[in-house]
């Protein structure tokens, strides 16, 4: 009995530090969520950073937790200790860096600091366009236009490329294509587009609205339309429409969009042409 009563005296040691613990964490979380908040937005402290400091103290709270429970335990301790030694608190540092979660908090204190985008922003990563809802230590909640939820490690979204939609000037250059056919009126299509375009709501009255012939195609001449509209939340219905009325315009004026047409030879109607 004399040897259990150590170990049960550690035990409820190290439960006591693990309630600890938790409260303490469950304390800093209200007091930054509350009275801190306040003055972060007194200060005009961004909402990712404070996001992300208040993850770190938090992150810190346990961790001191757990050099505690480690320092209880002798076995832990000496373990720990000839680790460092052998290692270097460097070398540790450097080890843990190099595992997949821990790259992904090193890239999530970094989005913070560099603040390529925020939450609240409306970015591009890949082929995947959304409102970005919460940067965590760890990883990154977009909210696609599909009202998808897409959760990206912070390590993914710091080796590619971004487009942020909203810093900076919010007006965006957008534009639809069209094909004719090669014996329609390209002005008379031209006219229409511009016509079109320029009558739908949400373009830019102020900038320039363009119709290019860029392509002889091998069944179309491709047009495009370039103009500019408020920000990239309305382009996509923005073209949309437009594609829409074109299309009508040129039903109704006369203005030919060509599809492929293919001939199909049977084998059977070959060889009788062969015999005859």
């Amino acid at each position: 009995m004399q040897t259990i009563e150590p170990y049960i005296s550690l035990a409820i040691n190290i439960l006591i530090v693990i309630a600890t613990t938790f409260i303490a964490a469950k304390i800093v979380n209200r007091l930054l969520s509350g009275y801190f908040r306040d003055i972060s937005k007194r200060l005009n402290v961004e909402e990712t950073v404070y996001t992300m400091l208040r993850r770190l103290l938090i992150l810190l709270v346990y961790f001191i937790g757990a050099v505690i429970i480690i320092s209880m335990v002798p076995q832990l301790k000496v373990a720990t200790a000839s680790l460092l030694a052998a290692g270097g608190v460097v070398g540790i540092i450097i080890g843990l860096a190099a595992q997949s979660t821990m790259s992904n908090v090193i890239a999530g204190v970094s989005i913070a600091v560099s603040r390529p985008f925020r939450v609240g922003d409306r970015i591009t990563i890949g082929e995947e366009y959304g409102l970005v809802e919460d940067i965590t230590l760890r990883q990154t909640v977009i909210n696609t236009w599909e009202n998808k939820r897409l959760i990206i490690p912070n390590a993914k979204i710091s080796e590619g490329a971004i487009i942020n939609w909203t810093i900076g000037d919010l007006p965006v250059l957008w534009h639809t294509d069209f094909g004719i056919a090669y014996g329609a009126d390209i002005d008379l299509a031209r006219s229409i587009i511009l016509d079109e375009v320029k009558k739908h709501p949400n373009v830019m009255h102020d900038r320039s609205v363009n119709v290019s012939l860029t392509e002889l195609g091998d069944f179309a001449v491709n047009m495009r339309s370039t103009f500019w509209v408020p920000d990239r939340g309305v382009a996509w219905g923005t073209g949309c429409d437009i594609r829409e009325s074109v299309k009508k315009r040129f039903d109704k004026e006369g203005v030919e969009i060509p599809f492929p047409y293919r001939t199909i030879v049977f084998k059977k109607d070959l060889d009788d042409k062969e015999n005859l």
